[in-house]
């Protein structure tokens, strides 16, 4: 029983293993504008519309940041919400609560590429 809590001691000294990681991706904003386009509205106390995919690749986890704005245009309160998964050459609803403010903005802070392998779609 010793010897395995010095394997684990030794383990956790090694430091992380990178076959268990994984760096998030970072994407440009030209890359963002060039996959995604946003249409929304604010509707009573939610904002709500639509995430369009312009690519060929199915984009997952994907997380909207609605910025609430004052009359300068500066933000006065942050909302994120998530959109679990966008078709490729399609859209994706969502709909989140938000704060009262003068204007909003709505843009893509983060998302997965994944791979749209058959066996996932449904038997027609």
């Amino acid at each position: 029983m010793n010897a395995a809590f010095l394997g684990l001691g030794m383990l956790a000294a090694a430091g992380p293993i990178n076959g268990l990681a994984q760096a998030a991706e970072l994407y440009a904003p030209e890359t963002l504008d060039r996959y995604f386009k946003l249409e929304w509205s604010r509707a009573g106390r939610n904002v709500n519309g639509y995430v369009y995919n312009a690519g060929n690749r199915r984009a997952a986890h994907m997380i909207l940041l609605v910025e609430g704005l004052d009359g300068s245009g500066k933000p006065v309160s942050k909302t994120t919400t998530w959109v679990r998964d966008v078709p490729p050459n399609n859209r994706a609803y969502f709909e989140v609560a938000v704060p009262t403010a003068a204007a909003y903005r709505v843009s893509v802070q983060s998302f997965d590429w994944v791979e749209d392998r058959l066996d996932r779609r449904k038997a027609w």
